[in-house]
């Protein structure tokens, strides 16, 4: 078979068998346009959130105050926080099962978890199995936040802004969603960031209180002690020095308090400046963004698909005699 008839007849067996081409094609074609039309569209949401720090106009007075007490400025941006990393926070487990116990008054007073359960179940394919809603909390907060793990992505963009976004089939679930999940980073980042400032501001409370607990039964003592020796020499001085003792003793006790109290309001400070205020720049409100694949471009990449492997699979009988011919040919002549 040489390159001639080989030409011939591909060319012989495409023209008579072209409907069947052009029919499978169509086929395919349809068959790919019907399965994108029961594709749910998606709607996505974007928010974007950003620690507010103190204002240019104090920035004199909060570095006086920072060099005083010796300690360092509070970082600016999300991606300057060693500590926290707050892309792990946002898609954590914890945080998804928070949000997934959430309960959303506009949407039937139903958690967010029973509504992803519900929108998974109208959604998914027919040969998947239904999801049912689970009794116990802990098993229906694991159920809900592994529903909503690919749904919903955190980032850090080059401006040091956390941009968060949040993917469902639900329109109406889109937006409730997205506000818990904001609100829930905002809760957790700001309650890590002030968990070791709270504890010292809560243990300087505590000292200041117990000193003066303390200074309250060193009164009472000398209270007593006056009492006893109302009518007694005061000269004696068997009497004088348990009340010059007991003035001492107080007198030290009241530095320990006055410094504890300065301690306090350093904490306190320090409490004040370590609290982020979380600001949402980007809202994600409606209109969301959407994506629902087309039909018609589905429709023709599965027509154009269809029939270039159509008519592989009719020539490779010929394509194959011809390729073994070249070789026959081929190492004959070398022979």
């Amino acid at each position: 078979m040489n390159y001639q008839t080989f030409i011939t007849l591909v060319y012989t067996r495409l023209s008579k068998l072209k409907f069947l081409i052009l029919g499978i094609g169509v086929l395919v074609a349809l068959c790919c346009f019907i399965y994108t039309k029961t594709i749910p569209k998606v709607y996505s949401s974007r928010a974007t959130v950003f620690p507010l720090n103190a204002s240019n106009d104090n920035a004199g007075a909060a570095s006086a105050l920072t060099s005083l007490l010796g300690l360092s400025e509070t970082p600016k941006s999300f991606i300057q926080e060693a500590s926290i990393n707050i892309v792990d926070l946002a898609l954590s487990r914890n945080t998804r099962e928070a949000v997934a116990l959430e309960i959303v008054p506009t949407l039937g007073n139903k958690s967010v978890a029973v509504l992803v359960i519900e929108e998974y179940n109208k959604r998914k394919s027919f040969y998947k199995p239904s999801i049912k809603i689970p009794e116990s909390k802990e098993m229906l907060a694991a159920v809900g936040a592994d529903l909503l793990k690919d749904n919903f992505f955190a980032k850090i963009n080059k401006n040091g802004i956390l941009e968060i976004n949040f993917n469902t089939t639900s329109e109406a679930l889109v937006g409730p969603v997205s506000y818990i999940f904001v609100d829930k980073i905002s809760e957790f980042y700001k309650e890590l960031k002030i968990k070791k400032a709270k504890r010292d501001y809560d243990f300087m409370c505590e000292k200041v209180d117990s000193l003066e607990l303390v200074l309250a039964s060193y009164d009472k003592s000398a209270i007593g002690m006056s009492n006893t020796t109302l009518f007694v020499a005061p000269d004696k001085l068997q009497y004088q020095l348990p009340k010059q003792n007991l003035s001492n003793e107080k007198s030290r006790v009241m530095r320990q308090r006055d410094m504890s109290a300065e301690n306090r309001e350093e904490a306190l400070w320090r409490l004040q400046k370590e609290t982020p205020i979380i600001a949402m720049l980007d809202k994600p409100d409606a209109p969301y963004d959407t994506y629902k694949p087309s039909a018609m471009l589905y429709g023709a990449i599965g027509f154009v698909f269809s029939v270039i492997l159509t008519i592989i699979l009719l020539i490779f009988i010929p394509l194959f005699r011809f390729i073994k011919f070249e070789i026959r040919e081929s190492v004959f002549n070398q022979g």
